[in-house]
């Protein structure tokens, strides 16, 4: 029965979520819960994506992610696939219509961490674009569930709010990008090396991305605005200690926020909310 294959498929996204990512979970957690399961379905296609260029060393990446690319398609054309993830994601993409263009952008930045290792401003932006803010789009699409005109209104702030966290991913895994993968991805740092003049003028790039997307978070449907309200105080948060951090302490460590303060947010925002301060 096909019913079983789909739970095993559905089990598998929020077990790839919960395992790869504590702050994703607690956000999907404080969603409506008509919204749990698309969720960890597109989380779960972005993280094996992820996880095929950024760990598979000694393996044919650019074979795994070309085999990866064309098992999603045809997921996606023929409603079911024998990988659990991807027989997951497919219904999310069906079911929200979902445009194949964000898959494309999103498969295509993944693409570009195969070879590239600095980035100048046009590679960055269009790296920014594929790995991080189509995938703010494609959970949008979940929350107007088919409202198009809502989609649209809440498509830059959307965008926005994606940008922001990538950056703050970015800055946050400095060290062990540059060291384990010997990447560097904001274009003015000069040699992979950042001082606290650059570092300054990055967060203030970052938060001016956070500034927007909040004006969306605002106008997000009740059922999908307190989970992504956390998201958005978890990772602003980080931009906070990233910002009292010397720059030469984020070029030799990874900056974290514990799992302790991580619920001790997730409380202030619960209050915030029943405050209606969002």
């Amino acid at each position: 029965m096909k019913d079983i294959f789909d739970i095993i498929s559905r089990k598998s996204s929020k077990l790839t979520t919960n395992t790869y990512s504590t702050s994703f979970s607690l956000g999907i957690r404080v969603f409506d819960k008509k919204f749990h399961e698309p969720v960890y379905a597109i989380y779960g296609f972005v993280r094996f994506a992820d996880e095929i260029v950024d760990s598979f060393h000694g393996y044919d990446k650019k074979k795994l992610l070309d085999k990866f690319r064309g098992d999603t398609y045809e997921a996606i054309r023929d409603g079911i696939s024998l990988n659990p993830i991807l027989n997951h994601f497919q219904w999310v993409v069906n079911k929200y219509a979902i445009e194949r263009e964000l898959i494309d952008l999103f498969l295509e930045s993944m693409e570009m961490d195969l070879e590239k290792r600095e980035h100048d401003e046009q590679s960055f932006k269009k790296y920014i674009l594929g790995s991080a803010e189509v995938v703010g789009l494609m959970c949008l699409r979940v929350f107007t569930e088919g409202n198009d005109a809502e989609y649209q209104k809440l498509k830059p702030s959307a965008m926005s709010l994606g940008s922001a966290f990538q950056k703050v991913n970015f800055m946050r895994d400095l060290y062990a990008d540059q060291t384990r993968l010997g990447r560097s991805y904001f274009p003015m740092l000069k040699e992979m090396t950042m001082d606290d003049k650059a570092k300054d003028e990055i967060i203030s790039d970052i938060q001016k991305d956070f500034d927007h997307a909040y004006k969306g978070i605002r106008q997000l449907p009740k059922g999908a605005k307190f989970g992504v309200y956390v998201a958005y105080i978890y990772y602003l948060s980080l931009l906070k200690k990233l910002k009292r951090t010397k720059a030469s302490v984020i070029m030799n460590r990874r900056i974290r926020i514990p799992d302790s303060k991580k619920y001790s947010l997730l409380i202030i925002s619960a209050v915030k909310s029943l405050l209606r301060q969002i």
